[in-house]
């Protein structure tokens, strides 16, 4: 891959100061207005079918279904969800006044946060940067775009897609690398949504920090999955096998190894086989050779994800299936990975690949410790079909979001909040949450016709203090 030439820090700042008088222009768009342009994105999107296959299957061998599945569906369905309610998002609201703020009207209305950045990954780098920008669009803001750099031939699609529905005034794309993106997150962006790693994360946020403007970070970790000796293996294994495997283990909800309680580790594994032999192949050179199997982004990263399959290997891991992988093809092999050391580089790092570490439990307790003593993840998956189970891991962890006997799907239910909980991410996204995300919530109180906080005006006097002191204990006693 060739690289992608660097934007002068004269440049970057050239379209964020050209974008600074639509931004204030926006605060008073209708609705029908922020409607047309969202139709017009999600119109743009679906005639650039064949283009987008090209693309994904040049950058990250993605198969056509996976494309239409995992890229177009969720922004297109970000756009339906936003035509057909935007009109009562941005409704304000009406609030009732609390008994310490009586005889005053109050509403909460939605304003524009301004000029917004929007930073995408290279996984899914369709839906991770189209998806926010219909949220940014809908809340009324302008937006700069940087996908990454790993993904060219779907970047130029994607800025065909900007140039044809938005003037640069209002929404731009910008490519390049790091030296990019460090000159765009110098400048005081209203917001900075960004999707990637926690490393990366914790550089934006910093950067945020020196303009204390807002963030949505999109984040990711080592996902847990458990399953329990009550569960359905065969679901459990077809499900994790979707869930790992869909763009080649390179999603930010993928589970990251997967907890199997002894009692049925014999059983998951073999489920496991018979779903990759289904799907792909019955051997190696047969999976190797499907076209419904993707590619690892570039040589670098499949290089990685061969040196953690032998530094586990090495330690003493077993390999279960698979394993294999030739990395100048960028391909690496579904593989399942047995007895990990908790020394290998593979238990610390995110793994990010089509490798599922499994590890065998005893006690639901003590898989619940292992959780809790790591970073809070991006996702967790249970398959159980004991309550009580079910009820200890829901009470007793913290992730993004919570898959009971599913996984990965939570991420396309556009009525949930999608984002992590500290190491994995801050703030929320989709449907509602998305405009929120890019929206500031502002409070307005407007006097009535009755004004009883003129009781407590100075001067002050004994019945003043009293009448004070009766409503303090009026309240204390609700």
């Amino acid at each position: 891959m060739s690289a992608v030439p660097e934007v002068t820090e004269v440049a970057v700042r050239a379209v964020f100061d050209a974008q600074a008088e639509t931004a204030l222009a926006l605060r008073q768009s209708s609705t029908a207005e922020r409607r047309q342009k969202i139709s017009n994105l999600r119109d743009a999107v679906i005639r650039r079918r064949s283009e987008w296959y090209a693309a994904f299957r040049a950058d990250l061998g993605k198969p056509a279904v996976e494309v239409e599945l995992t890229e177009l569906l969720p922004v297109i369905d970000e756009a339906r969800d936003a035509l057909t309610h935007l009109r009562r998002w941005m409704r304000p609201h009406r609030v009732w006044p609390t008994l310490t703020t009586a005889g005053t009207r109050a509403r909460v209305i939605y304003q524009p946060r301004g000029r917004c950045l929007i930073v995408g990954p290279w996984n899914y780098p369709l839906n991770t940067v189209l998806g926010p920008l219909v949220s940014a669009i809908a809340a009324g803001n302008t937006a700069i775009l940087k996908p990454s750099e790993f993904t060219p031939n779907v970047n130029a699609v994607l800025a065909s897609v900007v140039r044809e529905v938005f003037d640069a005034a209002e929404v731009t794309l910008i490519e390049g690398g790091v030296s990019t993106a460090e000159h765009l997150l110098s400048l005081p962006f209203d917001h900075i949504f960004f999707t990637g790693s926690p490393t990366v994360g914790q550089r934006v946020m910093a950067a945020a920090a020196r303009h204390l403007a807002s963030v949505t970070l999109e984040l990711g970790g080592k996902s847990p999955a458990i399953v329990d000796a009550s569960a359905d293996v065969e679901a459990a294994a077809e499900l994790l096998a979707w869930g790992k495997l869909t763009n080649a283990g390179q999603t930010c909800v993928a589970p990251d190894h997967v907890y199997v309680h002894r009692d049925v580790e014999q059983r998951f594994v073999l489920r496991w086989k018979e779903a990759i032999a289904k799907r792909f192949g019955l051997d190696d050179t047969a999976v190797a050779a499907s076209p419904d199997f993707g590619r690892i982004i570039s040589v670098r990263h499949a290089q990685r994800l061969a040196d953690l399959i032998a530094d586990a290997t090495s330690r003493g891991a077993r390999v279960l299936a698979g394993g294999d992988h030739d990395v100048s093809a960028r391909y690496v092999g579904p593989t399942l990975l047995g007895e990990v050391p908790d020394t290998s580089r593979i238990e610390r790092e995110e793994i990010f690949g089509p490798v599922l570490p499994v590890r065998v439990f005893d006690s639901i307790d003590d898989v619940i410790s292992r959780i809790n003593a790591a970073p809070k993840p991006l996702a967790l998956y249970l398959w159980s079909r004991s309550r009580g189970n079910v009820e200890k891991v829901t009470k007793q962890t913290s992730s993004g979001g919570l898959g009971l006997n599913h996984c990965v799907q939570q991420y396309a239910h556009g009525n949930l909040p999608f984002g992590g909980v500290n190491n994995s991410g801050i703030g929320s996204a989709h449907g509602f949450h998305g405009f929120k995300a890019f929206s500031h919530e502002r409070a307005v109180l407007a006097a009535g016709p009755l004004m009883a906080v003129k009781l407590f005006f100075p001067p002050y006097s004994p019945f003043k203090l009293g009448l004070s002191r009766a409503l303090v204990s009026l309240l204390g006693r609700l």
